[in-house]
């Protein structure tokens, strides 16, 4: 036990060298400009309200600046970054390939190459002994970018191959077709699509959605037919609703192509034949507080999920023909403490994956009615289900994983309730699962609810004592559940005495739709104080020390970061807000911003008081005040369509001018790239490893 305890304490010291207080320039100080906003409640001041100007040369000279000064302070740790990203690299493996899918007579997997930054995607024909077909290597499509992110669309012949990319990280994606075949693309190019695209069923035409180039709302579908002019490309459906947002996907019989209008807490689903769209027809109109997803396996119905009257959803059975909730009839009914997440339709099968106790499974149904569960046994873990292109197979793909479980892919016989375990994740450098441990606890928060956490650390270097280090991870918005899945770059945390947690606050539906409502509008606050009062357990249980601890969150996670280091800066040691979206109420009142207007009904109408007076309320750019925080690290993408570059860098600039200690508050800006941060697979472990040097970072200084 000595030796490990001396591992950390020699690692500590010497991967880093020590703070080099000269030569480091003085933190860079935002200009302050006045600026009044006439807001429906009153008049704000925003001295930093010029930053959300992209072209003004003066907002590039201070994220350069800042990005320059982080650069200077974390000069000296360097040597370590290199070595922790030589650790999180040594963990992922290098040839690495999914488990192959059969479909339509070809076998499809994708696969990486040795230093190869994005997948290939491949087939084999009839046989996984036959000769290897590159349907499209991402590393040739992307050696010339700095930013990739793409994904491929089969036509229903399996004969040409959509390819969908990004090559900025501004969401705006382009579709080339590639003619399998012959190998050659067509000259067929669209542009600025958003959302997904489907083809037709008689491979001659794609259907995609387009965003506003402003507001980035996805309001309309066009379809393409292959050959003709993309200029001529005709509307098929125009939502104008501005809440709205919309999603293409086509059906599991493919006979329908099916169009999602929705906001946070509603939407529209539209339907056209996929053989030849045109027409597109409601299901249901949209009602408020009414959400549900469609599908289509066999004659002539559809089954649909659904939170009407079930705000744990259930599965209803409805006539293509009616456009009534009235003639909706349950085949999967309302369960009040089971959470119906998912469900995935088969020839023979109803596969539904439910929560309930904050634990998933997964449960099987037949034709007879008759259902069986697939059991999981660790305290925590995560599971999906994985890709099962097949409408008529009798297996399902599923994949598991758990806070110490590497990802682990499994088949499913559906008729005989047995398990296959088809690959587990590889860790090149060694992994020995029996060195961790996993707990899930229930933390009590201050409105008596159970708030499910889950923790890991490493046994032989972590002790309860109230002495270790640990970090706390959150999100808790839009419904979105935070999963208690494997992850490789935290083993770099784990090995050096931290403790890692996973909290699954109101605002997700770990617990069920009440967890989500809880959690949103006038009820956002309870994300924040859950998460307080979780960090607050691991302190008083002796799981952390009391200065030891950090936070993390990313987006709507970073209002979370932004508001709990506003509310209880005294809990945490460092906090690290990435994409946070922290200007709260400028944000919700522009309605020209990115993704705003149907985002009300998350967050808020700062047209309505009482709503207003609530987000103001928490807001972190507006509750930022004189007084000591704790080192933060925040990032961004100049890019970023999702939380714009300047809600993060007006944060900073303002934390800047106000806090009255000495801690680190560095700003990261990814010029490069989005919302995700770098795309490559080894680029973005270069900002894991300066995470966690910030983190060490803030450990060594007094």
């Amino acid at each position: 036990m000595r030796t490990a305890f001396l591992f950390l304490a020699i690692g500590l010291h010497m991967a880093l060298n020590l703070r080099a207080q000269s030569n480091l320039p003085p933190a860079p100080v935002a200009q302050k400009i006045p600026y009044t906003i006439h807001g429906a409640f009153g008049d704000r001041q925003d001295d930093y309200f010029w930053m959300k100007d992209r072209g003004n040369k003066q907002v590039l000279t201070y994220l350069k600046a800042e990005n320059s000064y982080l650069d200077a302070v974390m000069a000296h740790t360097q040597k370590f970054q290199d070595t922790l990203f030589q650790e999180l690299k040594g963990r992922v493996k290098e040839d690495a390939s999914t488990v192959p899918v059969w479909y339509k007579g070809f076998y499809y997997y994708e696969r990486y190459v040795p230093d190869g930054e994005y997948p290939v995607y491949c087939r084999k024909k009839g046989s996984l002994d036959a000769q290897e077909e590159i349907i499209i290597d991402g590393n040739a499509l992307g050696a010339k970018e700095e930013f990739l992110e793409f994904y491929v669309q089969m036509s229903p012949d399996q004969n040409m191959a959509a390819v969908v990319m990004d090559v900025h990280g501004r969401n705006f994606f382009t579709i080339r077709i590639k003619d399998l075949r012959t190998g050659k693309w067509l000259q067929d190019v669209i542009h600025d699509t958003r959302n997904g695209c489907e083809w037709t069923s008689d491979n001659s035409t794609i259907v995609y959605s387009v965003p506003d180039k402003e507001t980035l709302r996805v309001y309309q579908v066009k379809k393409h037919v292959l050959g003709t002019a993309e200029k001529n490309d005709p509307v098929l459906l125009q939502e104008n609703d501005p809440t709205l947002d919309i999603y293409l996907y086509t059906s599991r019989s493919e006979k329908y192509i099916l169009i999602d209008a929705e906001r946070t807490d509603a939407n529209v689903v539209y339907y056209t034949d996929a053989s030849h769209p045109d027409t597109c027809t409601a299901v249901v109109p949209l009602e408020a507080n009414i959400y549900y997803t469609v599908d289509h396996a066999e004659g002539d119905h559809f089954l649909i999920r659904t939170n009407y009257n079930a705000v744990n959803y259930r599965l209803v059975k409805a006539p293509v023909a009616s456009h009534s909730k009235s003639d909706w009839t349950d085949v999967i009914p309302h369960r009040e403490h089971v959470f119906l997440d998912e469900v995935e339709l088969f020839k023979d099968f109803i596969v539904a994956e439910e929560t309930e106790n904050g634990l998933q499974r997964i449960r099987v149904i037949d034709k007879q009615n008759k259902s069986r569960d697939i059991a999981f046994e660790e305290a925590a873990y995560w599971i999906n289900l994985d890709e099962n292109p097949d409408f008529n197979s009798k297996e399902i793909r599923y994949q598991y994983a758990s806070l110490i479980t590497p990802f682990s892919t499994y088949a499913y016989n559906m008729e005989t309730g047995t398990s296959t375990l088809l690959k587990q994740q590889e860790i090149p450098s060694g992994y020995d699962k029996s060195q961790y441990a996993t707990e899930r606890i229930l933390v009590p928060a201050r409105d008596g609810k159970l708030i499910p956490m889950a923790i890991v650390y490493k046994k032989d270097v972590y002790r309860k004592d109230g002495s270790a280090p640990g970090f706390i991870y959150g999100y808790g918005a839009y419904g979105y559940s935070n999963e208690d899945y494997f992850d490789t770059n935290i083993l770099s945390l784990l090995d050096r005495g931290f403790v890692y947690a996973n909290t699954h606050v109101r605002g997700g539906e770990e617990m069920g739709g009440d967890w989500y409502e809880d959690g949103k509008m006038l009820h956002k606050k309870n994300t924040f104080f859950d998460f307080i009062d979780c960090s607050q357990y691991l302190i008083d249980n002796g799981y952390v020390a009391k200065d030891k601890l950090f936070a993390n969150g990313g987006s709507a996670g970073g209002l979370l970061m932004g508001a709990v280091t506003n509310m209880r800066p005294d809990l945490y040691r460092g906090v690290i807000a990435d994409v946070p979206f922290v200007d709260v109420i400028t944000t919700m009142e522009d309605e020209s911003i990115p993704l705003t207007t149907f985002e009300w009904l998350e967050w808020g109408n700062p047209k309505i008081k009482e709503q207003y007076d609530y987000m103001m309320s928490y807001s972190p750019y507006d509750n930022v005040e004189v007084k000591a925080y704790p080192n933060l690290l925040v990032t961004t993408g100049w890019n970023d369509s999702q939380v714009q570059y300047h809600e993060p860098a007006k944060y900073v600039a303002k934390l800047r001018a106000m806090k009255t200690d000495d801690n680190l508050l560095l700003f990261k800006i990814n010029m490069g790239a989005g919302h995700g941060g770098n795309s490559g697979r080894y680029e973005s472990l270069k900002e894991i490893a300066l995470m966690y040097a910030f983190i060490f970072e803030c450990l060594d200084r007094n």
